[in-house]
């Protein structure tokens, strides 16, 4: 097992990373009845996008020695309704330029486009990536 989580009652729970003991909380948006003051469910769904991306394209960075330390992703998601889901998950990706080749940013916009939790989502989601390389 990876997690154990536990509702801790007023739309909010508690999940804790079994191996390492760290938790996290969430709670309903506002939106959805919540209080807002944690990420949501949807939240950590489309934030994990750009922690999988991110990390696969490190994966990558320190197998062909590309340095990619100081890259972010923002993530916005969007949600839909009857049922409520998420429609549309954006990702702006901020590299720092460091002079990288065409293959170099090909390799690390390969990675994130197809790691793991990219290909896991369901087709219907529309997904809109952005490479910024920054000078």
């Amino acid at each position: 097992m990876v997690s154990k989580v536990i509702y801790t009652g007023d739309l909010r729970t508690e999940a804790t990373h079994l191996k390492s003991g760290i938790k996290l909380i969430t709670d309903a948006p506002l939106d959805n009845q919540g209080k807002g003051e944690a990420f949501s469910p949807t939240d950590l769904m489309s934030t994990s996008l750009g922690t999988c991306m991110l990390t696969i394209m490190g994966i990558a960075a320190r197998t062909h020695h590309i340095f990619m330390d100081g890259t972010t992703v923002e993530v916005k998601k969007i949600m839909a309704e009857n049922p409520r889901r998420i429609s549309e998950i954006h990702t702006l990706l901020q590299i720092p330029d460091n002079s990288l080749t065409d293959k170099q940013k090909a390799i690390l916009e390969n990675a994130a486009t197809t790691c793991p939790v990219m290909l896991s989502l369901h087709p219907d989601i529309k997904k809109v990536i952005t490479f910024n390389y920054l000078k």
